[in-house]
């Protein structure tokens, strides 16, 4: 459990951010440092809640940042350029925030009196198109070059290879952890599980991108926040990256919008549509080294998350 420190938390109006600032913020107080793009964090019933101090801020302003971070315990660096639309569309964007603005991040955390931890959010995407139960030491994949798609692999990448080398050359408490498909109530940015759901709830025609045989594994918000918690405080997570995400929902596309119609007893009909970008065809993490070291274990079932994220679409409805 963690108590009593100052968190300051880059990107954390996000849907992660934003979902780690309300487990914590009854026993800490927290910074929450975002530029806005994506603003999960409004519709959030804590957003006034006198623990959070929220700074209106970008990762590439190296000044700003330093500023806002001082007298903080522990570092939790989110802010990212993500979504497979956004990426396509501005590589180079994607590149210098995911990059410099980590490098940055890294930077002013080295410069505290007194700093904890830093967690730093990598992505599933280091591995590739084809990743089955993908270890942490597997070798990774920067796709590619010129294939936009990948910019968003090839920054974070980065981010990880400077995280540790701040650990083994200049001792800074560092980890990184690597989500795989987390969705859930809050969600804000591209995901075919948030799409799917929103549609289901109205009954409206479900779009699938390609034939839907790309296969995913899907992990509840909730359970990703136990692991990022995890690495923020666990002894052993210093000094490591590790794959959070659940192994054992693992499902097609097309079986995901099924189970979707099943589940929401919705009546919304599929559709298929030709997709114009490389995408990841085979995506399951093996989470055994975040179990072994830190304890972790994803709770929640594909059928279960789905509903708790339908409640949460059908209450901002009504």
């Amino acid at each position: 459990m963690i108590r009593n420190k100052q968190i300051f938390i880059t990107g954390g109006a996000g849907f992660i951010g934003s979902s780690l600032i309300g487990r914590l913020i009854e026993d800490n107080k927290i910074i929450a440092y975002d530029n806005l793009f994506r603003n999960s964090l409004d519709k959030r019933p804590f957003k006034n809640h006198p623990n959070l101090k929220f700074i209106k801020g970008d990762v590439l302003d190296k000044e700003e940042l330093s500023k806002a971070m001082e007298g903080s315990d522990i570092i939790v660096h989110c802010a990212a350029i993500a979504g497979i639309d956004t990426v396509i569309k501005k590589p180079v964007n994607t590149l210098r925030v995911n990059m410099i603005g980590s490098a940055n991040v890294l930077e002013a955390a080295s410069q505290l009196s007194r700093c904890d931890r830093v967690v730093c959010f990598s992505t599933s995407e280091v591995f590739g198109q084809q990743a089955y139960r993908s270890a942490e030491s597997d070798n990774t994949v920067i796709g590619k070059i010129g294939e936009a798609r990948w910019t968003y692999a090839v920054g974070k990448l980065a981010e990880e290879h400077l995280a540790i080398a701040y650990y083994q050359e200049r001792w800074l408490p560092t980890c990184v952890v690597r989500p795989f498909n987390v969705y859930g109530p809050g969600q804000v940015g591209d995901s075919a599980l948030k799409t799917f759901i929103q549609r289901a709830i109205k009954h409206e025609t479900i779009e699938i991108h390609g034939d839907g045989t790309q296969i995913r594994a899907w992990c509840f918000i909730e359970d990703m926040i136990d692991g990022v918690i995890l690495a923020m405080c666990h002894p052993k997570a210093v000094g490591e990256s590790f794959n959070i995400g659940n192994q054992k929902a693992v499902i097609t596309i097309y079986g995901l919008a099924n189970t979707v119609i099943r589940v929401l007893n919705s009546k919304s009909k599929i559709i298929f549509s030709p997709k114009d970008y490389a995408d990841v065809e085979l995506r399951i993490p093996s989470v055994n080294k975040a179990h072994s070291l830190l304890g972790f274990e994803a709770k929640v079932d594909l059928e279960e998350g789905i509903l708790r994220t339908s409640e949460y679409y059908r209450s901002l409805s009504e």
